[in-house]
């Protein structure tokens, strides 16, 4: 049985990382594809550990949907004022649902929306607004690459807690291990691929752009841990088998994509 449950983990993983991959490859294109798919999914899933899929409606579930999609596309010639009708849209919307409590809905929809249409937003503008696709693949490996340094630090040497309130499992040497895995590859990435991700050699710039993921990486996953505990459950779905929710696996990336892109536009805006 324990065979079998490691053997589908690893399988969804693989998966998860071809889609991610392969469509990262693909260049625009390809991102925006992603962007879709992971608004539709995460969409659906904050709004069944939110308010449950079946308690508004389709209308209102398909209007958190555009929201999110539409605000994620904005670099790919979605203006943003399709993003402000949706929200319209859903606004109206609730005048005709039947639960009392019309702003506790409306707050989860619009926390939903910019909770992960931002996100998205920004990671389709590092391929299309900076023109270097390819670098979102080393913010993917720099996100793995933290999980995995600060899994088997913090599994060996942890002992002084990060945020126990949050995540009592989360350590201080657990961080530092996920932020010297970063900085380590960053020397890699920056040295031996730099005309590949489009950042060139500078290795001060590729080490910011490591610590900026690496802290913001962490500080993603206890904002949805915080989520997941104020809500009472453990995990935020099942969609992907072993893992969890695709919240679970993409909890890192909402915090860490704006602040890299912030990060980037600096670079690119101080270093052109």
């Amino acid at each position: 049985m324990e065979f079998k449950k490691i053997l589908v983990r690893s399988l969804s993983g693989i998966i998860y990382i071809a889609i991610i991959v392969g469509c990262i490859l693909l260049r625009s294109e390809g991102i925006a594809a992603l962007t879709v798919l992971f608004g539709i999914l995460a969409t659906i899933e904050f709004t069944k550990i939110t308010r449950g899929l079946h308690n508004h409606g389709l209308p209102v579930l398909l209007a958190d949907i555009a929201g999110v999609v539409c605000l994620g596309l904005s670099f790919y010639g979605f203006p943003v004022l399709l993003w402000i009708a949706c929200l319209l849209w859903r606004l109206v919307l609730e005048l005709y649902t039947k639960d009392s409590d019309s702003l506790r809905n409306l707050s989860y929809s619009i926390m939903g929306q910019v909770y992960i249409g931002i996100p998205l937003c920004t990671m389709l503008g590092v391929s299309v607004f900076f023109g270097m696709p390819y670098l979102l693949l080393a913010i993917f490996m720099f996100i793995w690459l933290n999980d995995t340094g600060a899994f088997i630090v913090g599994c060996t040497f942890g002992r002084h807690k990060l945020f126990e309130r949050i995540s009592p499992k989360k350590s201080w040497e657990g961080f530092f291990g996920g932020l010297l895995f970063c900085l380590g590859f960053s020397v890699l990435f920056g040295q031996v691929w730099p005309g590949f991700f489009g950042m060139g050699h500078n290795i001060w710039i590729w080490f910011g752009l490591a610590f900026v993921v690496s802290v913001f990486a962490t500080w993603g996953d206890l904002v949805e841990s915080m989520i997941k505990r104020t809500l009472k459950i453990k995990d935020s779905g099942s969609m992907i088998p072993g893992h969890g929710g695709i919240l679970d696996r993409i909890d890192s990336l909402l915090l860490v994509m704006p602040a890299a892109f912030l990060y980037i536009f600096m670079v690119w805006w101080l270093c052109p």
